[in-house]
């Protein structure tokens, strides 16, 4: 944003802005007069209607005609005027002699004469100023900057142009002549004018003020003064008397001679020789010439009055708006409604500034209403008004009605006054102006603009208008000498910030359409018009302004300024009509009166002293004001006047007897209209109107005036208000001022009695618990003054007196209080109990309040110090937070100090015990050990501290059982090393042991799953020890569920029970629980005892319910569950059925071999040797587990079983072990084993014996041993297996017959009825069982090893001519018909048991 420039204008504040609603705005008058104490303080004030009020503009547009005024708008204010008026005696000067320059620019700048030549005579004048040299200074003062030399060229400017000048208005060239020679004088004076000749410029004539302006410079004629001129001034005080003659002389030099070259003047005729002239002339002037002695006549001629000139041309409304709008439009270059007001008014007050813009505009003022119509609808006028707009007819905003309204003055004004009681109108332009005045008889004024763009006002309040007309005399006082009432004539402006430069205040306002400004009496004001608007303004006096009108009258005569009219006549035609004048204006008029009759009784005493005896009366009312007026003063004579019989037209009042004639004072004449005696009847009748008012006023004023007891309640006061509004007594200053004292005392009252009897408790409370209209001391203090300075007496102030001594005293108590450097709550909390019965704003509450919240901190911190335990970072931190918020003490500072000490050793000891625990690598127990101790003597609850010593004891006490496990001689458990390596790794301490005993955990974890690798089968769900422990679940082993294992569990009892080895995590913990490999091998012997008996009642059942005696279709077997059906595969283990599709994996071999069901082949059977090294592994680590002694367990039994097994092989002479397959036994013969031999055979199954060892074993069992192991059978299985052989003889038997007679013949599936079946157990694992007859499905499976179950009508079978004698499927064996019924077939399985081969 741009500064603005040093000489821009600046707004002055605003006058304020009224907005009265409708009830206000019913009564003009009574809404000025009750905005007037804020109004008058501004001079002027604006008024907005209320929405809605909008009269119409009654106004004939077209009939509607005026002659407007042109305004120079440089030629309005005041120090530009004197700076044009002093042009304007320069140039008519130098006109006179002929001659013009254009004026000298300096620095680029026109140079400004005026300013110049003010400060050269400031300074002493010319010739001073060029002897102290202060040119410079000069240069300065107008602006110049220093150090261009400047100076020197405002010296030769000044003396070529202002010094004659200067000269010539002083008289001191006048001098007298000098006693030397004629021709010596003019010998000088030839040389001199020689020497101006040379510095003068270039003559050319111009013209006066019409050719002022230019584009480019600004000229004016040459202000310089000739030699000549002041030598031909010098000639006409010396030159000899010469007798009148004919003949044309020279007057400077008395000679004839030379007659072409003597000069006639062109006004008084007298001769001058060019050469005598100085400088001389050298050719004779075309035009007209002055002599020196014309010259001096025309410059001495008395100024005219400035006035502003009427235009040329008569305008109607439209056409001067037109003239209007295209002049705005045409200056700023854009539409009219566009420019900011704020633009046009720096800018009119530029152009009022500058000298060098000539900027005319016309103004359309004073158009008088009577003429053309008011703006206003009246009644019976030309404008028909529509019904709805009839209320505007009788408002009193109307400005036709509001001059004459009854509370108006003016009402009792006889004549019509044009502008006064009667409105005037005025059509603006842009730029157009009222200059600075105040309204006639200092009277109020109120202007309305009808419409049309803003008017923008200036105005000074009354009691600044003597200071305002100072200033203008100071600053423009060659205007005032001419004219004394320059003021009045509403031609002159100043800058409003020229004003306020010197301490006048200034306000303004922009009025806009359909908005009043209201000035107030003696408010100078002015403005102008921002374009084309029409206004409407009026006088009106009230009441008040009474006294400033007859002031008025006086400040006129002072002036010699006429009268508009006779207040004196306004007073008596009021006093006339006293019974019918209100109250109040009775009053005013009485006092009026007073002083009107006092000042013309002494008057008219003096008069007679003076010798003036002759008096009549004289009807002044009857005649015109111009016909009595005073001679002297121009004030309109009423009451008296003298005259003279020499001049019966000439009258002076009583205050100038001595200026109006010649004569004696006793030829004087006193005319008078009223004599005393009768001046004191109307006075006496007004008083006695205006008595009840005068009474009631004399009481008001001694009542409000009262002092000390003869002060007068309350109730009097309501009571004289009362008698007010009964008789209708007028709203005034005296009424207001006893009303605000009632109110006021009222609300003392109130509040005092507020005081005495509310508490705190018991009155309404703000949000801080502060009442909100508490008072404090000090007002409560004012309060009490204030009771007593009440123009009234209330009960209720020595009691305050009182509550103020108590309250005086508790806030000396409590400055006590609140100077120890450690209070006591309990004292405190009794100060403020006792404030609480003061309703009264105490500066000490909130000091006592946090002082209580300072003493209770201090309590909570001592307390919390004294006990540490609980003192937590926490605890430490709320509590400096609490202090924080705390003001400041000395003893809230060191205990915060203290605290926040405390505080940051703690949170320093609780970050670095923090951070050792939490450090990677761990720290070693000897540095967390050396924090501890450091951090123990903090007074505080330390978590991390606390558990640094917890964890540190945890660290010393798993150091000593390392060391006694490590000082132990057997080997540890697994469990307790593993509960030992979590335990120290959940301690954060560097515990050297633990990194040997995680390496013993990782050994044995790799030990174990070493283990699980060489006994666990591929996605085997078996754990490790499952495998290798003796099986305890052998009972439950027909169910497909098995119990989870559990982890281990401590006995939480004292008392030792022997545990039930029901599962395998009982088995687990009992293992764990034993103290050495001996206990360890009892539990694992007392579990084998379970699982081969077990084992033996689960293969006696299973064997039972495959007796032929058993119904097969009520028979389960296999996993599914069913009736045996198909192939059939039996355990070797625990001798149960199985279908083959159930259980059979196609990519089985096909070998003969010993055959174990899901259930029974839990595991790999890895070499012996293999096992013992990962045996002597698990030693060397030195670790006990349970997987450890159940391999140890099993190692034991197999190479047990091994030694028995050599036993029997010896005790038998078997042959020499081969490692080759052998013939499995059949379910009899395998039911029919010896004991030894079954038992030992069971047990192989379970054990880690070569397969070859078994299978020799076997094979001696079934075939080379059996006589000699028959004889260890018992009697029942003798029985048996007699049973069984007997059977197996008879199907032998059948079997063979068969063969014989069908061998070679095609079987038919539908002729079949039975299938032959074998008593003994084929080489195969498969089995076949006898089924009913007409059992289609279960015939269409054959002991193929791939049977692809054929369909048809007929399906071709064979039988085997081996052992097992069994049927198969012809295509599922590749077996033709031909060779079916050719050659003998033996099945693989035989092929491989009996060596057979096929031929």
């Amino acid at each position: 944003m741009s500064q603005p420039r040093p000489d821009e204008f600046k707004p002055p504040p605003e006058c304020p802005v009224f907005e009265p609603s409708w009830e206000e705005f019913r009564d003009p008058y009574a809404f000025i007069n009750k905005i007037r104490p804020i109004a008058e303080k501004t001079g002027i004030c604006k008024v907005r209607p209320p929405p809605g009020w909008q009269p119409p503009f009654a106004c004939d547009v077209d009939k509607l005609h005026f002659v407007p005024r042109i305004q120079r708008l440089n030629e309005l204010e005041a120090q530009t005027r004197v700076k044009l008026n002093f042009l304007d005696q320069i140039a008519k000067f130098w006109d006179l002699q002929g001659c013009a320059l254009k004026i000298p620019h300096v620095e680029r700048k026109i140079l400004d004469l005026y300013k110049l030549n003010k400060l050269v005579a400031d300074e002493g004048g010319f010739d001073i100023v060029c002897r102290d040299r202060r040119w410079t200074k000069i240069a300065l003062q107008m602006g110049f900057a220093p150090g261009k030399a400047v100076g020197s060229h405002l010296r030769g400017h000044y003396e070529k142009i202002l010094y004659p000048y200067n000269l010539f208005q002083s008289g001191a060239n006048l001098l007298v002549r000098s006693i030397e020679s004629h021709d010596t004088k003019e010998h000088k004076l030839q040389e001199q004018a020689q020497k101006q000749l040379a510095q003068m410029p270039d003559m050319c004539p111009t013209a006066r003020r019409a050719k002022r302006m230019n584009l480019c410079y600004f000229t004016i004629p040459v202000l310089k003064l000739h030699l000549s001129v002041v030598m031909a001034l010098n000639s006409l005080q010396t030159a000899p008397c010469v007798p009148q003659v004919d003949l044309v002389v020279c007057l400077v030099c008395g000679s004839g001679g030379e007659e072409d070259r003597l000069l006639l003047c062109d006004g008084c005729d007298d001769s001058y020789h060019t050469f005598c002239l100085i400088p001389p002339l050298h050719d004779v002037p075309k035009g007209d010439w002055r002599c020196p002695k014309c010259l001096a006549q025309e410059c001495n001629k008395p100024h005219e009055a400035f006035g502003f000139e009427q235009a040329y041309r008569d305008y109607s409304l439209r056409a001067f708006g037109q003239m209007a709008d295209a002049f705005k439009s045409d200056y700023f270059n854009m539409p009219v409604h566009m420019v900011p007001t704020e633009l046009v008014e720096k800018e009119f007050w530029r152009l009022v500034g500058a000298i060098e813009e000539d900027v005319t505009v016309e103004y359309g003022a004073d158009i008088a209403s009577k003429e053309f119509g008011s703006g206003f609808p009246i009644p019976n006028g030309k404008f028909k008004v529509s019904p709805a707009d009839e209320k505007y007819l009788k408002c009193g905003w109307n400005l036709n009605n509001l001059a004459m309204m009854n509370p108006s003055v003016l009402t009792h004004v006889t004549a019509d006054i044009c502008g006064m009681t009667l409105p005037w109108l005025y059509v603006g332009m842009c730029f157009s102006s009222f200059c600075w005045h105040i309204e006639d008889h200092w009277s109020y004024s109120i202007n309305y603009l009808h419409w049309g763009e803003p008017k923008t006002w200036y105005g000074a309040p009354g009691f600044a208008a003597e200071q305002l007309e100072e200033v203008m005399r100071k600053l423009a006082p060659e205007l005032f000498e001419s004219q004394p009432d320059l003021l009045h004539q509403l031609v002159t402006i100043m800058n409003p910030n020229t004003l306020m430069a010197h301490g006048v205040p200034i306000y303004r306002t922009n009025q806009c359409a359909g908005e009043f400004v209201i000035t107030f009496p003696r408010a100078y004001h002015s403005g102008f018009n921002q374009g084309f608007n029409f206004a409407e303004a009026v006088n009106f006096c009230t009441v008040d302004w009474m006294p400033l009108g007859r002031q008025c009258i006086d400040h006129y005569r002072m002036l010699h300024r006429y009268n508009v009219f006779s207040h004196d006549e306004m007073v008596c035609n009021m006093a006339s009509k006293a019974d019918t004048l209100d109250v109040v204006l009775a009053s005013a008029v009485h006092k009026d009166m007073v002083t009107m009759i006092r000042e013309e009784q002494k008057l008219r005493d003096k008069v007679k002293k003076m010798g003036v005896f002759h008096c009549k009366e004289a009807k002044y009312d009857h005649l015109q004001d111009d016909e009595r007026q005073c001679a002297k003063c121009r004030t309109t004579c009423y009451l008296s006047a003298v005259t003279c019989s020499c001049n019966s037209g000439a009258l002076v009042c009583l205050y100038h007897i001595n200026d109006l004639c010649s004569c004696s004072v006793t030829n004087y004449t006193l005319n008078y209209r009223y004599t005393l005696d009768d001046l004191y009847p109307m006075m006496s009748a007004v008083k006695q109107r205006a008595e009840l008012y005068d009474d009631w006023a004399s009481l008001v004023t001694e009542t409000l005036e009262a002092k000390l007891e003869k002060k007068k309640g309350l109730p009097v006061f309501r009571s004289l208000l009362a008698e007010s509004e009964s008789r209708r007594f007028p709203d005034n200053d005296l009424l207001r001022r006893l009303r605000l004292v009632t109110q006021d005392a009222e609300k003392c009252a109130s509040v005092a009695q507020q005081l005495l009897n509310g508490k705190r408790q018991t009155r309404y409370r703000c949000g801080n618990g502060k009442s909100c209209s508490q008072l404090t001391v000090e007002e409560l203090s004012s309060f009490v003054r204030q009771l007593y300075n009440l123009s009234c007496s209330l009960p209720q102030a020595p009691m305050l007196k009182e509550l103020l001594n108590r309250i005086e005293d508790f806030q000396q108590h409590s400055e006590k209080v609140l100077a120890d450097e450690v209070p006591s709550v309990a004292e405190i909390q009794s100060l403020l109990d006792v404030s609480f019965d003061f309703d009264v704003e105490l500066p000490e509450l909130p000091r006592l309040r946090v002082r209580l919240e300072q003493a209770r901190w201090l309590e909570g911190v001592q307390q919390a110090s004294t006990q540490p335990a609980s003192l937590t970072l926490e605890t430490m931190r709320r509590l400096i937070d609490q202090g924080v918020g705390l003001a400041p003490h000395p003893s809230v500072e060191k205990a915060m100090a203290r605290l926040q000490e405390l505080l940051t050793v703690s949170e320093h000891w609780e970050d670095k015990a923090s951070s050792l625990l939490k450090a990677r690598p761990p720290h070693s127990i000897e540095t967390l050990s050396a924090a501890a101790e450091k951090a123990s003597g903090i007074p505080a609850y330390l978590p991390s501290c606390l558990l640094l010593k917890d964890t540190i004891r945890k660290a010393r006490e798993w150091l000593q059982e390392a060391e006694e496990l490590q000082a132990s001689d057997g080997e540890p458990m697994m469990d307790s090393l593993s509960d030992m390596v979590l335990r120290g790794q959940a301690i954060q301490v560097h515990l050297e042991p633990l990194d040997r005993l995680e390496s013993l955990m990782v050994e044995v974890q790799e030990w174990k799953e070493s283990a699980a690798t060489t006994f666990l089968q591929k996605d085997s769900t078996l754990t490790l020890l499952e495998v290798l422990c003796p099986r305890c679940e052998v009972g439950n082993v027909g169910s497909p569920k098995r119990k989870p294992k559990k982890g281990k569990e401590s006995p939480k009892n004292n008392k030792k029970k022997t545990p039930r080895l029901n599962t395998l995590s009982d088995v687990e913990k009992a293992l764990s629980e034993t103290k050495d490999s001996t206990s360890a091998m009892a539990t694992l012997e007392e579990l084998r005892v379970r699982e081969m008996e077990a084992f033996s009642n689960l293969r006696a059942a299973n064997e039972s319910k495959l007796l032929p005696t058993a119904d097969c279709m009520d028979l389960r077997v296999c996993v599914c569950q069913k009736a045996p059906m198909g192939a059939m595969l039996q355990c070797e283990l625990c001798r149960d059925a199985f279908h083959s599709v159930c259980v059979r994996d196609p990519s089985d071999s096909c070998e003969t071999q010993l055959w174990l069901c899901p259930q029974c082949q839990r595991s790999e059977k890895p070499p012996l040797n293999k096992v013992l090294s990962l045996l002597a592994s698990l030693r060397h680590i030195g670790v006990r587990l349970p997987e450890g002694d159940a391999l140890h367990y099993l190692v034991e039994r197999t190479v047990n079983w091994q030694n028995r097994a050599q036993q029997i092989s010896q005790s038998c002479n078997l042959p020499e072990l081969e490692e080759r397959p052998g013939t499995p036994p059949t379910l009899t013969s395998w039911v029919s084993g010896s004991h030894d031999a079954h038992n030992n055979t069971q047990v192989t199954l379970h054990l880690l014996v070569p397969l070859f060892l078994y299978f020799n074993l076997w094979r001696f069992y079934f075939q080379d041993g059996a006589n000699g192991v028959r004889e260890t059978m018992t009697g029942s299985e003798k029985k048996s297996k007699r049973h069984l052989e007997r059977e197996g003889s008879d199907a032998e038997r059948r079997v063979k017959d068969k063969k014989h007679s069908h061998k070679r013949q095609k079987m038919n599936k539908k002729n079949l009825q039975r299938r032959p079946t074998s008593t003994s157990t084929s080489s195969s694992p498969r089995s076949d069982f006898s089924q009913s007859d007409d059992s289609d499905e279960e015939m269409a499976v054959c002991p193929a090893e791939r049977c692809q179950l054929p369909e048809g009508d007929e399906v071709d079978w064979v039988q085997c001519d081996g052992s097992c004698n069994q049927w198969f499927h012809q295509v599922c064996v590749g077996v033709t018909a031909e060779m079916a019924e050719k050659e003998d077939y033996i099945c693989v399985s035989c092929t491989l048991n009996d060596g057979h081969m096929r031929k």
